[in-house]
């Protein structure tokens, strides 16, 4: 059983910071992509950020040069960095990832259970 836990979400005022993790657990033989999407009230689910197993960044325009992904292979972790927080960053944030196990090839994507954010102004 693959389990991708999430930390991090809070209240936070607009211009602020917050640091999202979310850490992978399970007989995981390899991760693959790795990324953070988020789902604001009424909207779609969109993504956000994302990280390859090279290192390789996206970002949507939206977060660009305000957020930062990035990974920690020996912990099987991804963090997601929010600076410059605006009210319009307020939503469910969830963790994504291409996991392949032992036994099974190719991998599955695994997803968090999602953590609130919600910036105020």
């Amino acid at each position: 059983q693959v389990q991708l836990v999430e930390s991090g979400g809070g209240l936070v005022q607009a211009g602020g910071s917050l640091r999202l993790s979310c850490a992978a657990s399970g007989s995981i033989f390899s991760i693959n992509v790795m990324a953070w999407y988020r789902q604001a009230p009424g909207k779609q689910r969109e993504l956000a950020a994302q990280v390859s197993s090279g290192g390789s960044t996206y970002y949507a325009d939206s977060v660009k040069g305000r957020f930062t992904i990035s990974r920690d292979n020996a912990k099987n972790t991804v963090y997601l960095q929010m600076n410059s927080l605006k009210p319009e960053d307020t939503a469910v944030y969830y963790c994504s990832a291409y996991i392949s196990l032992v036994s099974t090839n190719p991998g599955s994507t695994y997803w968090g259970q999602g953590t609130q954010v919600t910036v105020s102004s």
